[in-house]
């Protein structure tokens, strides 16, 4: 006699948490969506009887789902519902325990910061023309964001004096008021001077800031991502262009060429290295694109009989 299926051997367990559910007014979907789930938890236990499993066998489970390259989001919902499958087995049947009581998914991936590539950050500078006062500030505002990776809020702020352009460096309030003294490219403060030269056309009597808005006030972060759309749609770029974004490409750009990720976090004002760290996978993802153009090894025979 061959053995049953199984879902089949767990389907009266099964059947039983559905009839609970229905009677606590869960809707179709719902219940649904726990019998899919409960589905991927009978074929995992196989032959075992769910009774006895435990917490080792439930960290077992999580290890085939991250095999089988499920989310981190997707294997959160089953185990939401394997835990409650099983409490109320122990409340309606007297099952001893929840195996997935203290069971956890792994947690998500943070995904890698969006960067523009340097030949990409050339073109949009590029074609800012800066001819008028607007469009002049608008491009030094770009030049110094990647000239210097700072976020928006920091750039908004800068005043009149923040810059040495003899020394080449801005003087920085950044978070929790630490000043940090960041190097300025030789195009960045050319950039800067230009625009000061057009300044006083629209600043407001008053107003210390470096950058100033058509209305003469102080620059608002929101103002600066607003310009920064405008050049994305005028110069019709099809990734999107954001303060933050510069200034991930910047410190990719500058691990990429100088592999010192403590001068990174100098670089960027972080506190804690560990958020550094992430611009070494752009970084390895750079090492990648490399190794693979450049190592005589590194394609496949066919890849290089296709062409390719």
């Amino acid at each position: 006699m061959s053995k049953p299926a199984p879902e089949s051997r767990h389907q009266g367990d099964f059947d039983h948490f559905d009839t609970a559910l229905a009677a606590e007014a869960a809707g179709t979907l719902t219940r649904s969506a726990y019998r899919r789930d409960l589905a991927v938890l009978g074929e995992l236990a196989g032959e075992s009887d769910l009774r006895t499993l435990n917490a080792k066998a439930g960290r077992g489970f999580v290890r085939i789902l991250v095999s089988r390259q499920l989310s981190s989001r997707s294997i959160a919902r089953m185990l939401s519902a394997w835990r409650t499958f099983y409490r109320v087995m122990m409340r309606d049947r007297g099952w001893p325990a929840n195996p997935f009581a203290t069971v956890r998914a792994p947690k998500a991936g943070k995904p890698l910061p969006a960067a523009f590539d340097a030949g990409e950050v050339n073109t949009l500078i590029d074609g800012i023309d800066d001819a008028a006062p607007l469009d002049c500030r608008d491009r030094a505002i770009v030049e110094l964001l990647y000239s210097s990776g700072l976020r928006v809020a920091e750039l908004a702020s800068l005043p009149m004096n923040a810059i040495d352009y003899v020394a080449g460096f801005v003087r920085v309030f950044g978070k929790g008021g630490k000043i940090r003294e960041v190097p300025v490219g030789a195009v960045a403060i050319e950039a800067i001077r230009r625009w000061l030269l057009l300044r006083p056309q629209l600043a407001a009597a008053g107003v210390e800031t470096l950058f100033v808005s058509a209305r003469g006030t102080a620059m608002t972060t929101r103002a600066v991502e607003y310009r920064l759309r405008h050049w994305q749609l005028k110069l019709g770029l099809t990734e999107r262009l954001y303060p933050h974004k510069l200034r991930h490409s910047v410190a990719s750009h500058l691990l990429q060429g100088s592999h010192d990720l403590r001068a990174v976090q100098e670089f960027l004002g972080h506190a804690n290295l560990t958020t550094t760290q992430v611009y070494t996978h752009l970084d390895f993802v750079h090492l990648q694109e490399s190794y693979k153009l450049a190592h005589p090894r590194a394609r496949r025979a066919e890849d290089d009989e296709d062409g390719s």
